[in-house]
C-alpha cells in the first residue's frame, strides 16, 4: 500500500473520530497518533519510533472495538497498511 492510500485512510479516520462523538481528550490523542504516522511517512524514523506508534494503534483499536466499530475498522486498515510497509 502506498503513502497516498494509508494518508486517504488516516483522513477518512479523521472523519470518523470528528462524526464518533468522542472526547475531547481522545480526539485529541488520536490526532497525535495521526500527526505521528504522517511524520513517519516523510521520513524514515528509528524503529523503536515506528514500534511505538504501532502499538499505540493496536491499543487504540482494543478501546474503541465495541463503542466505535465503524472507527476500529478504519484503524484496522491503517494497522494493517502500516505493517506492510513494514512500519
Amino acid at each position: 500500500m502506498s503513502n497516498i492510500e494509508i494518508r486517504n485512510l488516516l483522513a477518512k479516520l479523521r472523519d470518523e473520530i470528528q462524526k464518533s462523538g468522542l472526547d475531547s481528550e481522545t480526539q485529541n490523542l488520536v490526532r497525535d497518533f495521526d500527526s505521528d504516522i504522517q511524520a513517519l511517512l516523510d521520513s524514515k524514523k528509528p524503529e523503536d519510533e515506528t514500534a511505538f506508534v504501532l502499538k499505540r494503534a493496536k491499543e487504540f483499536e482494543a478501546d474503541f472495538e465495541t463503542e466505535h466499530p465503524t472507527t476500529v475498522r478504519i484503524l484496522s486498515e491503517v494497522i494493517e497498511a502500516l505493517s506492510r510497509m513494514g512500519i
